[in-house]
């Protein structure tokens, strides 16, 4: 439990990073995070400790008590934007691709797998995001120096740049959470952001 995940906002409750449980307890502790509710409500580490926690699913123990395990918590200070390109790496490819063989679907090891210029470079393709692929062996020889056309074998899916999300990282081990829900999409943003800014007084 104390290694799952917790979705982390930045103080305009834009999704930046998931970070583990126990982090998550150390910077609420700490002071640096608030944990926030599906009804955007923010919670020091005192008033979220003070919760129920017998109805709930997600619980940690303490010498005396249970504590409600927070699935959401906002950064206090932090302002950083999440990244908006995704770094052309080989760790990234096998990601995009879920180290899977783009040309004939089995799922391997990443030791098992090459990346593959779907336009061949002693053809004049170039090292991108949208001519490299991952590629099992047997594929990767089948192919040759050919195009897929050429060796009438076909790609599951056109290789792109993929969008930067908080789950990048995790790849196919990405967690799903219910409480994360409202804060993955814009417009419930929004509603965070909307219900917790500071009001001027008259």
């Amino acid at each position: 439990m104390l290694d799952s995940g917790v979705l982390v906002l930045n103080r305009s409750y834009q999704p930046i990073h998931v970070t583990s449980v126990k982090r998550a307890f150390a910077l609420l502790y700490q002071g640096i995070a608030r944990a926030i509710d599906r009804e955007y409500r923010l919670f020091d580490f005192q008033s979220w400790s003070a919760l129920a926690a017998d109805t709930h699913p997600d619980t940690v123990g303490t010498v005396s008590r249970r504590i409600r395990v927070p699935r959401v918590i906002v950064l206090l200070a932090c302002e950083h934007l999440p990244r908006a390109r995704v770094r052309f790496s080989r760790h990234n490819i096998y990601l995009r691709d879920g180290n899977r063989c783009q040309y004939c679907g089995r799922g391997f090891q990443r030791a098992e797998l090459n990346l593959d210029h779907v336009i061949p470079r002693s053809r004049g393709g170039i090292t991108t995001w949208e001519n490299v692929v991952c590629s099992c062996v047997a594929c990767n020889l089948r192919k040759g120096g050919r195009t897929p056309d050429e060796a009438n074998m076909k790609l599951l899916r056109t290789p792109a740049r993929p969008k930067w999300s908080p789950f990048h990282r995790l790849g196919s081990k990405r967690p799903s959470h219910q409480d994360w829900g409202p804060f993955l999409a814009h417009m419930n943003l929004a509603d965070a952001s909307y219900w917790n800014a500071e009001l001027l007084e008259n």
